[in-house]
């Protein structure tokens, strides 16, 4: 694997009348392409604002970040943001939601349109393609937004709890099918998380931050011993329970300080 993204001594704060709130300070680390990383910490500690300055919505103050393409040109990728919740519109049909961002771009190609039309059959949205938003569920409404994501073909996507909305046996199994499908399509993802057992079986490494001023606490690396490839296989797999009570005494040692 190459490098993609390349974070060095970043630091960010936020400015109002009141004065200065350092959120990220000296945070560096490295995604490979392919890699799947999930970041943890404590609650207000920054995350968002971390994975909006790998977005380039906000501008570091200090540090950098750098991102390669494939050919390994220091420039910046297409990247995907997926939130937390799947901003569908609810007069557009699934269709005109998940290519909005092609019509936007004056990307609507023949090419372009048979890609969309081969993932939502991928998906199992393609039945569903004239519907609208609250005519889906919960899990085909994310992915949906997932396709709307993955319509530009990024290099690398953020998600920001993209999950959070879903009750636990629906996250699961959204989680795990979401996760696979963007391994499948050779992607690069960053997932913001609350829960360590999310972190546990979707990532490949997992980043966790302090309390705020955010710093890297520690970075994790995961790897399970999966007996099939239920959603339920990685939370039974034998390295899951030290690697979960090692990411809750990292982060209880952090809201403890």
């Amino acid at each position: 694997m190459s490098k993609l993204l390349e974070l060095s001594n970043l630091s960010y704060s936020y400015h109002s009348l009141q004065g200065e709130t350092l959120a990220l300070k000296d945070i560096s680390f490295t995604v490979e392409e392919g890699e799947f990383v999930a970041i943890v910490g404590p609650s207000g500690c920054g995350k968002t604002t971390l994975l909006s300055v790998i977005a380039g919505l906000l501008t570091p103050e200090e540090g950098s970040v750098r991102l390669a393409n494939s050919d390994d040109k220091q420039e910046l990728p297409n990247i995907g943001y997926m939130l937390q919740k799947d901003h569908l519109f609810e007069w557009l049909s699934i269709y005109k939601n998940v290519t909005l961002g092609l019509e936007m771009h004056h990307l609507m190609t023949p090419e372009k349109k048979a890609y969309i039309d081969r993932l939502l059959r991928e998906y199992g949205l393609d039945a569903f393609r004239e519907k609208r938003p609250s005519e889906l569920s919960g899990g085909m409404k994310q992915r949906a937004a997932l396709i709307r994501t993955l319509a530009l073909e990024p290099s690398l996507l953020l998600l920001d709890e993209p999950f959070s909305a879903l009750d636990f046996q629906t996250r699961l199994m959204v989680a795990d099918d979401i996760s696979k499908l963007i391994r499948s399509a050779g992607k690069t993802m960053i997932i913001i998380t609350h829960d360590l057992g999310e972190a546990i079986s979707l990532a490949d490494k997992i980043i966790v931050l302090s309390k705020r001023p955010a710093t890297v606490a520690r970075i994790i690396p995961v790897s399970l011993s999966l007996e099939d490839d239920s959603p339920l296989a990685p939370r039974n797999a034998p390295e899951y329970q030290p690697l979960f009570n090692e990411l809750w005494e990292v982060l209880s040692n952090e809201e403890a300080l």
